[in-house]
This record gives C-alpha cells, structure tokens and sequence, in this order.
C-alpha cells in the first residue's frame, strides 16, 4: 500500500491528513500517517487570545489520536531529525515528558511520498537579548509561557508601589504585523476583566501600559494602508502606545533599545516581527539535501514539489512562486488552500496524471480587534480590487474563518457540536484564563 507520511499537524497538514484519510485510507488505497511533536492542535490565529487568557485551550485543542481515529489516518508522535532520501526513511527524535523521561525512544519511518508542512518559527533577526529576554508568539507553548508569566506580573504589580506618571505592568510587542496587533487589542480587554478577578488595581488604562513597536513607517505592513489606518485609529482608541519606525536593536531585562535612541521600559516583551522556516530544514537530506531559499523555507514548483520529486511542501515552510512571479504569502489562507490542492492531486501525480500548477487566490485579511472591532478587506470575483469592512460585519467574517477550519477537520454535525459548546461555555465559565 503506498505510504503518504505528512510532517507538520498544523492547520495544513492536520486538514491534509483529514481529509485524505477519509479519502484514501478509508477506502485502504494508501496508509496515511502525521507526524508532529506534539499532542494536540491549536489553530495558530488564535495563538494571541491563547497568550491573553481568552479562552480555554482544552475546549479549543484537537487530540491527533483521536481525529485520527476518526478519519482513518495514524499518528505518531516526533520530530523530524533526519532523513534519508535513498531509503526514502525518515529519523525521528525521542520525545520527553516535563520531568525528562523517555515517552518515544527514536525512530524511523518510511514513505512513499513525503509531505512536509511544519508551519514557521518567529525570526529576531539575531538581534541582541531577543532569544534571552523576549517570549517569541509562534506556538501554544510559548502562548501559554506568556499568560502564565502576564498573570504571574499581574500578582507581582498588585506589591508595588506605583510610579508616578508610569504604569506599574508594561507590556511591550516587538512586532506590528497581524499578531502584535490583535495581541495588543485582546491584552486591552483582558486587563477589564483581570480587574473582576482580584486584580482590581490592573486597569488597562491607568496601572497596565500595552506598548506596540513596528520597524515599517505603518502597522500591517503587508496589508492595505486602508486596514493600517483603521487598526491604528482603534488601538490609539484604547491608548495603546504605538511606535512605528522603529527598529529594536537590543532587548534587556527590563526595557527595548530603539536604533534612534529611544528607550521603552517594559515588564513583559513579546516579540512577534518576522517569520522563518525552521533551521532545520536547511540540512534536510545530509550530505544531498533539499532546495531551500534564505528562510530556510523549500523551494517548490507549481505543484508543491521540492527539488525531491517525492517529497512535497506547503504553507510557511515553503516557497512557492506563482505564475505572475510572485510568492505565496505565508497566510493560514495559503496553507489552507494548498491543502486542498493536494488532497485532489496527490492521486493524480502518483499515477503519473498532469496536474494543474497551484495558483493562490487571495479572498483578503482579517484583523481582529479583541471585543472592540475587526478590520479586513475582501476580495473575490464579485470586487474589482478589495473591498474594506470592519467593525460587527468584519467580526463575524473572523469568526466564520475559525468555523471554516473546523469543518475541515469535523464536517458539519462535528461544528455545529463544538458552536453549541462554545456559547454554553461562555454562561459559566470565567471570561479569561487564570491559571
């Protein structure tokens, strides 16, 4: 039986496995297996209402074990270390529990075909006191490190004594991209509700101080100025304090260094500026090792293939030029759609059939302003260009992108379900993560 392997349970790679399980494995035309060094799925958008507090991870985590068994693919648990083109096998490292005990021992696993989708790590560009004093948001990990430590400077700022004229928490978000800037917004709200919980001395605009630094002359860089100008209008609204032409050249303890000379303090630094393939991937293969460009990320031709005809990528970890000569954006949207693309021709390629080249079709961002707003623009066949909405109508937008992935991986019986779930929650349970 032909071995379809996909490393990377991310957005792509879990809707990837989904859906050829139920195609291919449940009909036992191939056996399909993810692999990923984790347990659990957390869908990456909402990694900063993770960071926040803002809403509980076990009602939003998907186990692999058990969407594999439901979807007639197999997981197994690892990372990916090595692999070795000629025997078409790859390396697995040793997973650990917190204590440092063994779960896994290393292993090894053959393909057929290989599908490699580990998504991006954050990049700091090397920048001094970046990897010691800043929480990278590229995880549910390093989401989770965040919120404890936010709650934890909660209680701490509660001792002391308040400095005139300053905030007694400073939170600081190196990064004004999509992340920094809903991270901003979802910290702003946090902060009202931390202050039901105990907290009634963190008020988010006297005692917690949200600081946002962008290297580019305007938040959202990568977006349309329209989009910038509306975010920045609503985070000024909540008076949190935007620089943008700035670059951070050195982070301490306690503070961010500007390359103009200006100076934030800071309690807390997040940094969420630029994005990288992992390191990796730059020896994947040893002594014959894949294409990859300066990220780190494979290069791919139009049907997602590396310089390997057996071995594929998608999404951030891959760079795939279109046939306008430009690039894919690394977008949970263009993961999301080459996903699909694959699940249809992957058959196709492995019996040898021609397959149409990948082309990626914007529908637009979305930005999403914690309680108060969201921003975005729409495109589609029925626009000439983009069309800008924001606030009640842009919101559910949002909320109708998170439903998307869930009936990727559900169906509609399984979404309903989970819709249903999340509007009881919210009668009885607290508002924000406290622990």
């Amino acid at each position: 039986m032909h071995r379809i392997v996909i490393v990377g349970g991310g957005a792509g790679g879990l809707a990837l496995a989904t859906q050829l399980g139920k195609r291919l494995g449940k009909k036992k035309l191939a056996e399909i297996t993810l692999v990923d060094a984790a347990r659990t799925h957390v869908w990456k958008p909402l990694l900063h209402q993770l960071a926040a507090g803002s809403f509980d991870t076990h009602a939003e985590e998907i186990e692999y074990l058990a969407q594999a068994r439901w979807n007639h693919f197999k997981f197994r648990l690892g990372r990916l270390e090595g692999l070795d083109r000629e025997s078409k096998t790859l390396q697995l490292a040793a997973s650990h529990d917190e204590a440092g005990r063994e779960i896994t021992p290393p292993q090894q696993l053959g393909y057929d075909t290989l599908v490699i989708a580990v998504g991006s790590q954050t990049n700091d560009f090397g920048t001094p006191g970046a990897a010691e004093h800043t929480i990278k948001l590229d995880s549910p990990q390093a989401a989770k490190r965040f919120n404890d430590r936010l709650i934890n400077a909660c209680i701490r700022a509660q001792t002391v004594p308040r400095s005139a004229g300053s905030g007694r928490l400073t939170v600081a978000i190196v990064g004004g991209g999509a992340t920094g800037v809903e991270l901003a917004a979802e910290l702003h709200a946090a902060a009202k509700v931390l202050a039901n919980f105990g907290f009634d001395h963190i008020h988010p605009e006297k005692d917690l101080q949200i600081v946002l630094v962008e290297a580019a002359p305007r938040l959202l860089a990568q977006l349309p100025e329209r989009l910038s100008e509306s975010a920045l209008r609503e985070l000024r609204k909540l008076a949190i304090e935007v620089h943008t032409n700035e670059k951070v050249v050195e982070v301490t303890e306690g503070s961010l260094k500007m390359a103009s000379g200006k100076v934030v303090s800071s309690s807390l630094s997040v940094w969420a500026a630029g994005v990288k393939a992992a390191d990796f991937l730059k020896t994947l293969g040893g002594d014959n090792p894949v294409e990859t460009n300066r990220l780190n990320q494979l290069v791919v031709n139009g049907n997602l293939q590396t310089s390997d005809a057996g071995i594929y990528a998608f999404g951030d970890c891959a760079a795939c030029q279109q046939p306008d000569g430009t690039w894919v954006p690394p977008r949970a949207q263009a993961a999301y759609q080459q996903a699909m693309y694959l699940v249809r021709a992957l058959p196709k390629l492995q019996r040898g059939e021609p397959v149409p080249p990948f082309v990626f079709r914007d529908q637009g961002s979305l930005v999403s302003l914690s309680e108060y707003s969201s921003v975005g623009s729409l495109m589609g066949s029925l626009t000439k260009g983009s069309f800008f909405i924001e606030g009640q109508l842009a919101k559910i937008m949002y909320w109708a992108l998170h439903k998307q992935h869930q009936l990727a991986l559900g169906g509609w019986k399984k979404t309903v379900l989970i819709t249903l779930s999340e509007m009881l929650d919210r009668t009885y349970r607290p508002r924000i993560k406290l622990h």
